[in-house]
């Protein structure tokens, strides 16, 4: 297929049958369900709070308080539980979990933060917790079934403190903890001291999973405990939080002076010479939950610059009609704005980066189930082969790692020259499968929300600029100020943007993601050769500049003699670290593409129209790596000759540089084409006469 002016594109919005083959669960039925339970809430329920105005009060009113009914009532609440507790989610949630914050979200962020709280408060309990602890707190909070007489329990999750990949030492915790009885014979009795910030979901919550530190010389370590609301001593809620975003979410500063049985703690405890220890660390359970809490976040973003589309659409349309001579069936009135190409370019911008932003958090949403089947495999080797911990679980994952290597760079071989045999087995091993969707996931996870929810708060505004003054009033089609104003506060969620580059810039030189990037590329120069008008071509070379810059970072030195490489040298390595999540946001989104290239044709529903689709996604996906090449080579160009005294100084690495930026620069030819194509697709793309839910 090779698009050109007069090719099919895109006649209209994409819709489920399209997202469900190209996010990869189109066989899923259980997210399926849960995906329509959410959007009946969000466009329902929901919209009509955010149209009544419930956002301008900092209070839980009981209007806002209908939507944990209407969770319970939809499902939503179910799919963060286990099924043997009454979940709905058969096997691994977080392309689950990705999919339903996508669908709240699309209408209103603090919502879909409402729905997603009370899974993050299980999550030390459902990851890191005994048994006995899984089984109490998730069935606590499963929905009574109808005629039960039982009280569903909600969560709250207190950190509020350093996270792992920050730099900075994750044992500094404000909360305490201390043993306040001990009677030879009987469990220990605690005494949290617990004082929380920005806290969501304290209005309502019955459980918190929360941070503490020792201040007892009788408790060895750091960990987490669980409070209960009727605990013995203080359980202050807070007052509310005056947030000017997400009002539909209930946040505070609450306080927590409470007395607890020391089976509260999280993954349990062993008491050896008079000493009580935890069997993990806080910041042991926080890297385990916050892994992948963060990907739903970016998820949240990417749903708002999707839902902007069609309100833009109707807008720019529209902008004429009604005015003195503009008659129906001109182009003015039928086109409006759209038949400027700068509203049509900015627009398709916005949607490419929508399209970019959810192909990134679905594949690492994807990515994080793959690991969940395999790591509690891989972790059981640990223990029967005795690993342990720290270096000697370093050295024991070597040999796997130089495996992962060696199944990247066969895969990188065409697959008539491979040897099979050897692909199939080593990808039937647990510790290479392990080794490698760690490496994979420890940079995808940060880059989702960092790119995700930074960018992406970027490009709504953009949004919001394409509907004039409309854009910043209340009634604004799409609540698109809202949404705008709301991604300030997603891209803080979990770790402000600093965090986020922090562990991209320690994760990123893994020896195996270097080896999925070379296979990455070899896939794409394929691509590109079979059909140029991807772009995969020009992708592929910014993933090439982008590897010799990290090596060229990796032994350079400043002009005053300073390496480039400390691990200090923000300046140096969080641009390197925002190079990488462009280009692996425009790669998902290819793959994406490819696949519904490869699945679409088939379908009953999609198959006719498949042309146009994947035409008008081509074009998208063009343009967006347009612009990441383009980041890529700007940051490189900076980083090359900005430490340097004098460009003449720059010495023999800037000549190389600048044979590869003279690939990269090259390589975008017609990506400029695609864009006009893509504008063009907007003027003839089929809307509705009104949003599916209300103003």
């Amino acid at each position: 297929m090779t698009t050109n002016e007069t090719s099919q594109t895109m006649k209209m919005l994409p819709g489920d049958e399209i997202r469900q083959i190209m996010w990869r669960y189109a066989d899923r039925f259980d997210i399926q369900m849960a995906e329509m339970g959410a959007r009946s809430v969000a466009r329902g329920l929901i919209a009509r709070l955010v149209a009544d105005g419930e956002r301008n009060t900092h209070d839980w009113t009981e209007a806002k308080n209908r939507m944990y009914q209407a969770f319970d009532e939809s499902g939503i609440t179910a799919a963060g539980l286990d099924l043997e507790f009454g979940g709905i989610i058969d096997g691994p949630r977080n392309l689950a979990l990705s999919v339903i914050s996508y669908e709240l979200a699309w209408v209103d962020g603090g919502a879909a933060t409402t729905s997603l709280v009370n899974n993050l408060a299980l999550g030390p309990i459902v990851e890191k917790g005994t048994p006995e602890q899984r089984e109490k707190y998730m069935r606590a909070s499963m929905p009574p079934a109808p005629g039960e007489d039982r009280k569903i329990w909600r969560g709250a999750f207190a950190l509020t403190e350093p996270l792992p990949y920050v730099g900075v030492d994750t044992g500094v915790v404000s909360g305490r903890v201390s043993v306040s009885e001990w009677v030879e014979g009987q469990e220990p009795v605690l005494q949290v001291e617990k004082r929380g910030r920005f806290i969501t979901n304290m209005a309502v919550a019955n459980f918190i999973t929360a941070a503490v530190d020792t201040e007892d010389p009788r408790i060895k370590s750091s960990c987490m405990v669980i409070l209960e609301e009727t605990d013995e001593g203080t359980f202050d809620r807070g007052t509310p939080t005056h947030k000017m975003v997400h009002q539909l979410s209930n946040t505070s500063d609450p306080i927590f002076s409470l007395k607890i049985p020391a089976s509260r703690i999280v993954g349990g405890y062993t008491v050896k010479d008079g000493v009580i220890i935890p069997n993990l660390t806080h910041s042991e359970i926080i890297e385990a939950v916050f892994s992948r809490t963060r990907v739903g976040v970016g998820v949240m973003t990417s749903a708002k610059l999707l839902s902007a589309v069609e309100p833009v659409i109707r807008y720019q349309r529209g902008r004429f009609r009604g005015a003195v001579g503009i008659e129906a069936g001109s182009p003015r009135y039928d086109l409006g704005l759209q038949m400027k190409e700068d509203a049509l370019h900015r627009l398709a911008d916005v949607w490419a980066t929508g399209e970019a932003a959810a192909s990134l958090g679905f594949e690492t949403s994807r990515v994080f189930d793959q690991l969940t089947l395999v790591e509690k495999d891989a972790h059981r080797i640990f223990i029967e082969q005795g690993f342990g911990e720290g270096r000697a679980l370093m050295k024991a994952l070597r040999k796997p790692q130089s495996d992962a290597i060696e199944l990247l760079r066969l895969l990188a071989q065409p697959a008539g020259a491979r040897d099979e045999a050897r692909v199939a087995e080593l990808q039937a091993d647990t510790l290479v499968q392990f080794v490698w969707l760690s490496a994979l996931g420890n940079v995808l996870c940060p880059a989702c929300k960092l790119w995700d929810t930074g960018h992406g708060a970027n490009m709504l505004r953009e949004a919001v600029s394409l509907m004039g003054g409309y854009g910043i009033t209340e009634d604004c089609p799409g609540f698109l100020f809202q949404k705008w104003t709301d991604a300030q506060l997603e891209a803080t969620y979990e770790g402000p943007e600093v965090v986020q580059r922090r562990q991209i810039s320690l994760t990123m030189s893994n020896e195996v993601f270097l080896a999925q990037i070379e296979q990455w590329v070899a896939e794409l120069r394929a691509l590109g050769a079979a059909k140029p008008e991807t772009g995969a071509v020009a992708l592929a070379e910014g993933f090439e500049l982008w590897r010799w810059m990290l090596a060229f970072v990796g032994q350079t030195k400043d002009a005053h003699g300073r390496p480039l490489s400390q691990s200090q040298r923000h300046g140096v390595l969080f641009p390197m670290a925002d190079a990488i999540c462009w280009l692996l946001a425009a790669r998902s989104f290819v793959s994406d593409v490819q696949e519904l290239a490869a699945k679409g044709p088939e379908h009953p529903v999609v198959g006719p129209e498949i042309e146009g689709y994947l035409n008008t996604f081509t074009d998208l996906g063009h343009v967006q790596i347009a612009r990441a090449v383009g980041e890529v080579g700007r940051i490189s160009a900076e980083l090359v000759y900005g430490y340097a005294a004098s460009a003449e100084k720059a010495g023999d690495a800037a000549a190389e540089f600048q044979k590869l930026r003279a690939k990269v620069d090259g390589s975008l030819a017609g990506s400029r084409l695609a864009k006009d194509r893509a504008g063009k697709a907007l003027t003839q793309i089929m809307i509705p006469e009104a949003l599916d839910y209300p103003m």
